[in-house]
């Protein structure tokens, strides 16, 4: 295995996770960062990140770091760390074709005594069952012998400036015991906030997993609670607070739960607990409660719009934020496409509304093109449905300028309070 004055380290996938990373190791080592988009490896060239993750000045302090989509230019490196997306398909069943096409990539680049570390969200078993018999298969190396593994999973939250990861504490593991002591000795050097070496690489996987998956049952909870005191005309946020001055209470609040991991993973972990011929029921019961939370809160809002006489056929409606948490442009899995597909099945009219979001990106990607101003005095509803800081600076008296006379205002989000609004969650 190779001596750390020689590491010259390879991130696969320069996404959420991988470009942070690539960052910090390569104000360390020897970093080469591997994208197969183009378009974004020129960007990070010029040091300009879409994700809006990194700033151009941290590039320029990532000394040791390049950037290339050509597969070949990795040939040197002997630390291979991927961090591809692990998405779900239309069938709610993990989509693993990003991590195989990632291992085929690795596959046959590996040289002797090489180590491939693993980021990316799966459930248990993935990195020794399908990830190591594909590279097997192109590199021609035996597993443990002539390459080794490694899995350290991303805790990276999207648009967090204070929670990064040199004090996010990470966890580790390998596929024998030095491996394991390498790896970890690895993330050590750019981790202050310290690493726990995980017994195996299994054990790493399902705590990432369950990390999730937890907090994905955990805001079901507080969202069916939220539908319970709708019902008896209880403010749920005065519930959540008078509930927090018990010291052990969690602080969740309901809402749409969405984006590229607590929305999926729980997916992962069913789809291996059903493989083991176990049902997970409490898994799949807050799913449905979160994936159905779109659909709530449109009938929500038609009821409102009942009572005040707005008929949903051609009614002009404002949603004010698409990405799928506030302070940051990601649209990966965002829940708020479900309101929108709601109403527009109620055949109304949509403006999307978001400071955060390239509308470039969301036209190609989703079909959408976000409007640059709202117009006043125009919308029959107006829904808040992320918490932008850019939209908490605003007060309700001047949101309800972009309203009609007669207009809903729905806040997701609690960004007002319960009586500058017509109704929230």
């Amino acid at each position: 295995m190779t001596k750390e004055k020689d590491t010259k380290i390879a991130i696969i996938g320069l996404g959420y996770v991988g470009l942070p990373l690539a960052v910090e190791f390569g104000k360390v080592f020897e970093t080469l960062g591997f994208d197969t988009n183009k378009t974004r490896i020129k960007e990070l060239l010029v040091g300009n990140d879409l994700t809006l993750e990194v700033e151009t000045q941290e590039l320029k302090e990532s000394s040791k770091l390049n950037f290339t989509f050509d597969a070949h230019d990795l040939q040197s490196c002997n630390i291979f760390i991927v961090t591809v997306p692990t998405p779900i398909d239309s069938e709610k069943k993990p989509d693993l074709s990003p991590l195989i096409a990632a291992c085929k990539t690795v596959g046959s680049l590996l040289k002797k005594d090489n180590i491939v570390i693993f980021e990316s969200t799966v459930y248990p078993g993935v990195t020794e069952e399908v990830c190591v018999p594909i590279l097997e298969q192109y590199s021609n190396f035996k597993f443990n012998k002539d390459f080794y593994c490694g899995y350290s999973p991303e805790r990276i939250n999207p648009g967090d400036k204070e929670h990064r990861i040199p004090n996010i504490k990470k966890i580790t593991s390998g596929s024998n015991e030095r491996t394991a002591d390498i790896v970890d000795s690895l993330y050590q050097r750019i981790v202050t906030a310290g690493t726990h070496k995980a017994k195996s690489i299994k054990i790493a996987e399902a705590a990432k997993v369950i990390e999730n998956t937890q907090r994905d049952i955990n805001i079901a909870l507080i969202n069916e609670l939220a539908m319970i005191f709708n019902k008896l005309d209880i403010d749920t946020e005065a519930v959540l607070d008078a509930a927090a001055t018990k010291w052990n209470f969690l602080p969740f609040r309901p809402g749409l739960v969405g984006g590229h991991c607590i929305g999926v993973d729980p997916y992962y972990l069913t789809f291996k607990s059903l493989s083991v011929g176990h049902n997970p029921e409490m898994i799949l019961a807050g799913r449905r409660i979160n994936d159905n939370m779109g659909l709530y809160i449109v009938n929500q809002i038609v009821l409102l719009m009942a009572k005040k006489h707005i008929n949903t056929v051609s009614a002009e409606v404002l949603i004010m934020g698409l990405t799928f948490k506030e302070n940051c442009p990601d649209l990966r899995n965002s829940r708020v496409f479900d309101i929108i597909n709601e109403l527009q099945d109620l055949k109304c009219n949509v403006d999307l509304y978001d400071p955060w979001v390239d509308k470039k990106k969301a036209f190609s990607e989703h079909g959408l093109l976000p409007i640059d101003k709202p117009i006043e005095n125009k919308y029959d509803v107006i829904i808040l449905a992320v918490a932008h800081d850019e939209f908490k600076k605003i007060s309700a008296d001047k949101i309800k300028i972009l309203g009609k006379n007669n207009h809903i205002l729905y806040d997701i989000k609690y960004i007002l309070s319960i009586d500058e609004v017509d109704g929230r969650l």
